[in-house]
């Protein structure tokens, strides 16, 4: 059961109290900068994270100003689209609201899941780079932490997605196993437990080169977790090598 820390208490909460209850996830960014985007990630990161466990999910973005930049931002980095909660009114009778803000941001009444600052370059990236690179930078971090994006970042994980789509596409070429069940258990603890996405990332690194993990069960462990992740992990599928 996913469980979020709320800003206003410090307290963990069931992000889905009510079994297969509706539960709704509006993010409030305050504009189009680097902190509003990770606002939008961390959104879209529990709406993924609920949809596996079994939750509806209704998705919102709440606020105005330069909303489409934002979103065009956020579609660069692989954030599904969400509705426009201008007109949300009261609800369709959730049993859960979760408001995603910027660290201090407001947000109606309702579980409130703070996200820290973004410090470094806009969201947008160079000519011919890999939005999932700073999709990764983002995830590597806790989200109550402030994340730096800087060229050295962003290179090294551009470098980690490579060797990783690499990787992926070449265990995909080995007999399939499935995800083993204590690597499955640590997959869902890290990201369960106050959507813990360094957590997660963490456990990709150990099974790259765990010595008991055969290729196809490596290539499902990181085609499983990248359905949390969203980095498009097994895009070099069916690729020459």
């Amino acid at each position: 059961m996913l469980r979020i820390t709320d800003a206003r208490t410090g307290e963990p909460v069931e992000a889905a109290p009510a079994r297969r209850g509706l539960t709704r996830v509006e993010a409030h960014p305050q504009g189009s900068d680097p902190t509003d985007l990770r606002v939008l990630l961390v959104a879209d990161l529990l709406v993924r994270a609920l949809e596996l466990g079994g939750t509806p999910v209704w998705a919102l973005l709440a606020g105005e100003r330069r909303q489409a930049e934002l979103r065009a931002a956020g579609a660069a980095l692989g954030v599904r689209p969400f509705e426009d909660g201008g007109d949300a009114g009261t609800g369709l009778g959730e049993a859960q609201v979760l408001h995603v803000v910027g660290e201090g941001g407001t947000a109606p009444d309702g579980v409130r899941v703070a996200v820290a600052p973004v410090h470094g370059e806009a969201p947008a990236p160079a000519d011919g780079a890999d939005p999932a690179a700073l999709r990764l930078v983002l995830l590597a971090r806790p989200r109550s932490e402030p994340v730096t994006v800087g060229p050295a970042a962003l290179g090294a994980a551009a470098d980690t997605l490579d060797r990783w789509r690499r990787a992926v596409a070449d265990w995909a070429r080995r007999p399939s196993r499935p995800v083993p069940d204590t690597v499955r258990a640590d997959l869902r603890t890290a990201w369960e437990d106050d959507l813990d996405t360094a957590g997660v990332l963490e456990v990709l690194h150990a099974a790259e080169t765990d010595p008991g993990l055969v290729d196809g069960a490596r290539f499902e462990t990181y085609a499983y977790a990248d359905r949390l992740l969203g980095l498009d992990l097994t895009r070099g599928l069916g690729s020459p090598t």
